[in-house]
C-alpha cells in the first residue's frame, strides 16, 4: 500500500511542474529559481503604452528611482 502511494506521489510531481510552467507562460509571469531562493515576478507586456515593455520608467529628481508600471 505504501509503495502505491509513493508511486502516485512521484508521478504527481512532474505533472504539477508541467501545469505550473504552462500557467506561468500564459499569465506572463517570470519564474527564477536557484539554490537559495525562488522568485516569481510579473513579466512586462510589450504592448503596454506606458512603459513599452520596459516594466517602468525613471522618475527624475536629485535621487532618481525606477517607478514600476502597473502592466
Amino acid at each position: 500500500m505504501r509503495a502505491r502511494a509513493a508511486l502516485l506521489a512521484a508521478a504527481a510531481v512532474p505533472v504539477t511542474a508541467a501545469a505550473a510552467t504552462a500557467v506561468l507562460k500564459a499569465g506572463l509571469w517570470r519564474l527564477y529559481a536557484d539554490r537559495h531562493r525562488i522568485t516569481l515576478s510579473p513579466h512586462p507586456r510589450r504592448s503596454c503604452s506606458d512603459c513599452r515593455g520596459a516594466g517602468g520608467w525613471w522618475v527624475g529628481g536629485p535621487f532618481p528611482e525606477m517607478e514600476a508600471c502597473g502592466c
